[in-house]
């Protein structure tokens, strides 16, 4: 673990098999391993986390927004969100994993980035169909950490769970596969930093702005430009709690010439002031 400004953040280790890229464990393993200032802190990793509750009642906050957790509910944080742990009385597995460790499945792409819902339901009819999934992937993690096997079978299960997820309705339906969208999303990850323009992203994927906006509009029900200003309010939250800069400085690093610009920006679009929120 390395602490950064506010947030600690977690590089991915297995306990159990150094070098295996997946850890399957129980919430409550969890919370005996981890001391009590670690269970409640805002973190990040560098890994993916699902979370798959079976019972009980939990609240976990994922890039600030708070998501109440029941049975059914399945969470997944990709690497470099903030996330605090579940709180409250919630059973769950859990499947860590590192970027690199699932097969390589078109189906499961648009869920291992960072773009995606944190959360999603299970519909109750599936339900026990996810648990035994996972509770088949526990089974073959204790065994390869006993016999050392190549984890062959280990990628093609967490393959399979992961293309189940992936189908699960969300609240907003993104576009199936829809590349126009996906590279939109991957220009706005490199450039939100320098430019908030909606033009500017078309003119780079090779679309007008008009159509851009459609696309958007199919995939999220947002347009362009405010998933632009959300990305770059996001970020500016993260750097807020997960560092010291001034607000000065976090609105320099994304782009804006004065800080004042800044400021309104965010207390436009976040409702708070960048003090009030660090706060």
């Amino acid at each position: 673990m390395v602490r950064s400004g506010h947030v600690a953040s977690f590089g991915f280790s297995n306990p159990d098999r150094g070098p295996l890229g997946l850890e399957v464990l129980d919430l409550a393993v969890l919370r005996r391993r981890l001391t009590e200032d670690t269970l409640t802190k805002v973190h990040r990793t560098d890994f993916h986390q699902l979370f798959l509750v079976t019972a009980g009642q939990a609240t976990t906050m994922v890039d600030f927004v708070d998501h109440p957790c029941e049975p059914g509910t399945l969470l997944h944080i990709s690497p470099g969100r903030v996330l605090r742990l579940p709180t409250g009385d919630a059973e769950a597995f859990m499947v860590l994993f590192t970027p690199a460790f699932p097969p390589p499945l078109d189906g499961t792409r648009q869920l291992l980035t960072p773009f995606g819902p944190a959360a999603r339901t299970i519909p109750k009819a599936e339900q026990a169909v996810f648990t035994r999934a996972v509770r088949d992937l526990l089974h073959e993690y204790r065994r390869n950490v006993l016999t050392n096997e190549p984890p062959d079978l280990l990628r093609q299960l967490l393959g399979a769970l992961l293309l189940r997820a992936a189908r699960l309705p969300i609240d907003v339906e993104l576009g199936p596969g829809d590349a126009r969208f996906e590279r939109f999303q991957q220009e706005l990850e490199r450039s939100f930093a320098t430019t908030r323009n909606a033009g500017d992203y078309a003119a780079r994927i090779g679309y007008s702005t008009r159509s851009l906006n459609r696309i958007c509009l199919a995939a999220t029900g947002q347009s362009a430009k405010a998933l632009i200003d959300a990305r770059v309010v996001l970020e500016a939250k993260r750097l807020l709690v997960h560092t010291d800069l001034s607000s000065a400085a976090i609105g320099h690093r994304l782009g804006f010439s004065e800080a004042t610009n800044f400021t309104k920006f965010f207390t436009r679009e976040a409702g708070i002031s960048p003090g009030a929120f660090r706060d």
